[in-house]
């Protein structure tokens, strides 16, 4: 007879419960942020998500997300500011750290958003590389809504439109909240 200690019998009780969708859709937000804009940007991603009923938003730092935060997840939404095109030494951390052993992320919902020093910057390859990494952890990716944000949400500061002195500018924001509603909705529909 094989004896499993509770710690074990604990995980596998979180891994199994992690391919179903139970109870209340839940959606985390996780984000690191150097300077404000993408708190700013999860702030609006936040937003659209919440707007769907029935669905449980978190909305955490990524220095204060946790291994189970990632598994009691329906959708997780990661964000990052754009450095040297790729995300930030501190994203590339966090999405290290993710547990692998078992699948416990497949078949979660996952997208980006990314905030960029100036057009052209390296937002989209960023998301591609958030987007990339939740496939490697068997999740399955959504963009924004529409042909004009089809990897994610994304906002530019820096540039003659968009100063850096200036608030973000709200149509990036209203991608934000696009993306959130959008990845809420799909979830949610999975999940049924």
């Amino acid at each position: 007879m094989k004896i499993v200690s509770v710690s074990a019998l604990s995980c596998m009780i979180i891994l199994a419960a992690s391919s179903f969708c139970l109870g209340q859709t839940r959606v985390l937000i996780t984000y690191h942020s150097k300077t404000g804009n993408t708190e700013a940007m999860a702030r609006a991603v936040y937003e659209g998500a919440s707007s769907v009923s029935g669905v449980d938003v978190v909305m955490k730092r990524v220095e204060n997300t946790t291994a189970l935060d990632l598994v009691d997840a329906d959708a997780i939404i990661l964000g990052s500011p754009v450095y040297n095109a790729n995300v930030t030494p501190e994203v590339s951390a966090f999405i290290a750290s993710w547990p692998f052993e078992g699948q416990p992320l497949k078949d979660k919902i996952g997208a980006a958003f990314v905030t960029a020093g100036g057009v052209s910057a390296g937002e989209e390859l960023t998301q591609m590389n958030i987007l990339q990494s939740m496939l490697i952890f068997g999740m399955i990716v959504v963009g924004g809504p529409d042909w004009t944000s089809p990897f994610g949400a994304s906002s530019i500061r820096g540039e003659l439109f968009f100063p850096e002195d200036h608030p973000i500018h709200p149509m990036f924001l209203n991608k934000g909240k696009a993306l959130g509603q959008r990845v809420a909705e799909t979830t949610k529909r999975i999940c049924k």
